[in-house]
């Protein structure tokens, strides 16, 4: 794989891999990764980070009285009945 040199520094070195992708060596050329390649790459300007998406938080449960006192007002509504779907065919 061959790796084209894009920026160099005495703390570290920056590659671009065939595959498009970075690699970053420090002085001793070791691999750098995690978040330390993230914060390098993000200030030579070579990467962009996307906001992470905003987790839901879960509804809170109610109280088990309340609960109790909504199932109940359901049962007692009459159910709806559906009218039976056809098959698309219609009678004259």
């Amino acid at each position: 794989m061959t790796m084209k040199l894009v920026k160099k520094t005495d703390e570290y070195s920056v590659f671009q891999r065939g595959d498009e992708r970075y690699a970053v060596k420090d002085a001793s050329k070791r691999p750098v990764n995690g978040e330390e390649k993230v914060r390098i790459l993000l200030e030579e300007g070579l990467i962009k980070v996307a906001e992470p998406a905003a987790v839901e938080a879960a509804p809170e449960e109610a109280p088990a009285e309340e609960a109790s006192a909504e199932d109940t007002a359901a049962e007692e509504a009459p159910a709806e009945e559906a009218a039976p779907e056809e098959d698309g065919e219609e009678t004259a």
